[in-house]
């Protein structure tokens, strides 16, 4: 009776990897010198609104990933 929800889930969670993975890679690369170490001058005012959109969905996704995860290892 679990086979169609271990399919439904594994299928989703190849879905949830590639876009977890790609919302990763649309996120700007820190640069080089002090960017790197986490330090953020003064002067470049906070993170753009895109930006921080971009990494509540990417929080959101990656909490979605974990639960199906967990999901899918009672479920096998």
């Amino acid at each position: 009776m679990s086979l169609p929800w271990l399919q439904l889930s594994a299928v989703f969670q190849v879905l949830l990897s590639a876009f977890l993975i790609t919302l990763v890679l649309m996120h700007s690369g820190r640069e080089a010198g002090m960017g790197g170490l986490g330090f953020t001058p003064h002067s470049q005012g906070g993170t753009h609104i895109v930006e921080r959109n971009l990494t509540r969905l990417t929080v959101v996704v990656a909490v979605i990933f974990a639960a199906n995860t967990i999901a899918l290892f009672h479920l096998l």
